[in-house]
Order: structure tokens, then sequence, then C-alpha cells
């Protein structure tokens, strides 16, 4: 019986390794390339990682959120073990709101964004469709250039 329990504990033991090697061999690191940053503007950039859920405009429902001073005009950020699908939200963010502040209209931003898969606002932001990328298809790193008012 005991030589029964050993080798079924084995088992499991290789199987859980064998199974968390292979997760590890499928998550993926992806880099992202900010471009066009305006260093004359203040304060950060925000660069925000979502699954489908709550982008673009839920920050608290971002995946990964990283925060950089906006005092280069390109930076590289790298996120690990992205999920399958997945779309980045790049926000200048101006006056230190964690949100993207809108012009008098109340309907315009502020302050520059970016998307990924070339996403661009047209009557409100992109949807998780028109920015997604998979990761299946990444070769290289993502390039996402912030469009300023």
């Amino acid at each position: 019986m005991k030589d029964i329990f050993n080798m079924a504990f084995k088992t499991f033991f290789y199987l859980g390794a064998i199974s968390l090697m292979s997760q590890q061999a499928n998550a993926k690191n992806i880099v992202v390339h900010i471009e066009n940053i305006a260093t004359q503007k203040p304060r950060n950039i925000i660069v925000m990682l979502y699954g489908y859920d709550g982008f673009p405009k839920d920050h608290a429902k971002a995946i990964r959120v990283e925060v950089m001073p906006a005092d280069i005009d390109k930076m590289t950020i790298k996120f690990s073990s992205v999920p399958a699908e997945f779309a980045i939200k790049v926000l200048h963010d101006e006056d230190d709101t964690g949100q993207v502040t809108k012009n008098w209209t109340g309907i315009i931003p502020a302050e520059g964004l970016g998307f990924s898969n070339g996403a661009k606002l047209s009557f409100g932001p992109p949807n998780f469709a028109r920015a997604k990328v998979k990761l299946a298809d990444i070769t290289s790193a993502i390039t996402i250039k912030i469009i300023y008012p």
C-alpha cells in the first residue's frame, strides 16, 4: 500500500512539474515601444495592459499598469505572461489624475493617447476588437505612437 501511495505521489508530482513547465514555455513576454512622447508636457506616461474586460475606460480593470515619467521621447515597457488576446492603452497623464482629462467639450481628450493595433479615436475611444492583439501573432515588439490633441 505504501508503494502505491509513493508511486501515485511521484506521478502527481511529475505531472504537476510538467504542467508548470509547459505553462512557462507558453507564457510569452511582450515588448512595447512608446513613441512621440511630448517631453515638454509634465507628469507621467501610463501604459495599461487589458484583457477584454474594462478596456479602455476602466483603468482599475487593467491587468497590468506601468507608470513612467514623461522625460524622454521614446520608451520601452515589458510585460510578462500576457493573455492570449489583449489591448494596450497609453495615456500621457499631464495633470496626474490617473484618468483621461477632456477639453472644454467634455468629449474630446485634452491629453495624449495611444492604443495597440494602431487603433485611433473616432467619436470615442476604440473598442477592444479594434485595439486587440493576439499573442500568437506577435513576432516583434509592439509600437504605439501617442497622439496629442
